[in-house]
């Protein structure tokens, strides 16, 4: 497929419909598997979580993975966080900037520090994916 300059709507609302929805039936499984003390139970959602969330990263890129430099940038804007951080855990799962994308960690939405293991949790999710789906409105709605 070629570069994308633009997204329509519908598939902007289906992916952030999809993404909302993958993250509130994970929410509601933590929220059943709390009224348990079965530590068992906590140390697999606790072991669970950031797989889930850095998988959930990659279906933020994955939904838009044709988007195009011209468009995105090459500032360290939420698009091309997303894009680095996908690229880093297709690897071998620890944060790394590339040649092109200007990204200061500090200034990042997920705070992930180069070299560091990409480990998601909610909160970090949540902020990246509401950033991500803001700037691909602003750029490519």
């Amino acid at each position: 497929m070629l570069g994308r300059k633009t997204y329509t709507q519908a598939e902007y609302d289906h992916a952030k419909e999809a993404v909302d929805q993958q993250l509130a039936a994970y929410k509601k499984l933590v929220k059943a598997a709390g009224a348990t003390s079965d530590p068992k139970v906590s140390a697999a959602l606790e072991g669970f979580e950031p797989l889930f969330l850095n998988n959930m990263t990659m279906v933020l890129d994955r939904y838009f993975v044709h988007r195009i430099r011209p468009v995105t940038g090459k500032d360290g804007n939420p698009l091309n966080e997303v894009e680095l951080m996908t690229e880093s855990l297709l690897a071998d799962g620890v944060f790394r900037a590339n040649k092109v994308i200007k990204l200061d960690p500090d200034e990042s939405v997920a705070k992930i520090k180069f070299g560091d293991k990409i480990a998601m949790n909610v909160a970090q999710f949540e902020r990246l994916a509401q950033a991500f789906f803001a700037e691909l409105e602003a750029r490519f709605l």
